[in-house]
Order: structure tokens, then C-alpha cells, then sequence
């Protein structure tokens, strides 16, 4: 579910950087899923 969410808002943020719609919401959404990504990496490795 997080890979499809990050996939699907990296996309999105291409297309925004292309045709310049979205502004600075997909980019804050990207780096909102990027954060949330590595915390659960992080927090996965620790329990293991």
C-alpha cells in the first residue's frame, strides 16, 4: 500500500514538474510519503 502511494504521488509529481499544475501540494505530499517511508523502514528495522 505505501509503495503504491509513493509510486502514484512520484507520478504525480513528474507530471507536475512537466506541465507545471499542482504547485507546491504533490511536492509537500512526495515529501510527506518520503518521511513517512523511511520512518516505517527504520521503525521495521529496529523490531526485527
Amino acid at each position: 500500500m505505501l509503495y503504491t502511494l509513493i509510486s502514484i504521488l512520484i507520478l504525480l509529481w513528474i507530471v507536475g514538474l512537466v506541465s507545471n499544475i499542482g504547485g507546491p501540494l504533490i511536492h509537500t505530499l512526495l515529501v510527506l510519503a518520503v518521511a513517512i517511508f523511511l520512518f516505517n523502514v527504520i521503525a521495521g528495522r529496529r523490531a526485527v
